[in-house]
């Protein structure tokens, strides 16, 4: 099963985040509109993401609620009809939340640097790097904290949790802790898909 190792944070500065992913990566930025669809699932979560009428992936993964650096654990498989996917879960295991997002995507050699505008949260850098056969979870722990380190990011920015039980805590659904201050709403125009 594929891995990776992960860390988020609120933004306070998305702009000297994006010079910053700018300066390090080694190849062109790309925007990508993004809706995830969650469903209920035992031990793992289940997200169908919508990237266009025709593309959208299956994800099952599990990973740690911790603020910092964590592990990944994931499946995808590829649908050309996400939609009458999401029709067919939605009845089938029920749908229990939707995050959507405008992601602008950086890469560092192994390293997917995400800066992301999430309708109703905001601006949250994450970092996923993407361990190779026979990586350990300690070395991309290693070069994720050496990247995220350019960024200048305080403690009370790290998020310990996905994007939808950040919306849910927003809405009322789940009481908890948010890192940080809520970042404004006013997104102005979002980008379409680059292919």
């Amino acid at each position: 099963m594929p891995s990776n190792v992960e860390i988020k944070a609120i933004l306070r500065n998305r702009t000297a985040a994006e010079a910053i992913a700018a300066r390090l990566s080694d190849r062109r930025r790309q925007r990508i509109r993004q809706e995830d669809i969650f469903f209920h699932s035992d031990g793992a979560r289940l997200k169908l993401r919508i990237l266009g009428p025709k593309r959208g992936e299956l994800i099952r993964y599990q990973r740690a609620d911790v603020a910092g650096p964590r592990g990944s654990h994931y499946s995808i498989a590829r649908t050309r009809d996400p939609e009458r996917l999401r029709e067919i879960l939605g009845q089938t295991l029920g749908i229990t939340g939707v995050v959507r997002k405008t992601r602008t995507l950086y890469r560092v050699g192994q390293t997917r640097i995400h800066i992301d505008r999430v309708e109703g949260l905001g601006d949250v850098l994450e970092l996923e790097v993407v361990l190779r056969p026979g990586q350990t979870e300690t070395e991309g722990t290693a070069i994720a904290r050496q990247i995220f380190r350019n960024f200048m990011i305080e403690d009370d920015q790290l998020v310990a949790t996905a994007y939808v039980d950040l919306l849910a805590a927003l809405q009322g659904d789940k009481p908890q802790n948010l890192p940080g201050p809520r970042v404004s709403e006013d997104y102005g125009s979002l980008p379409e898909t680059l292919g």
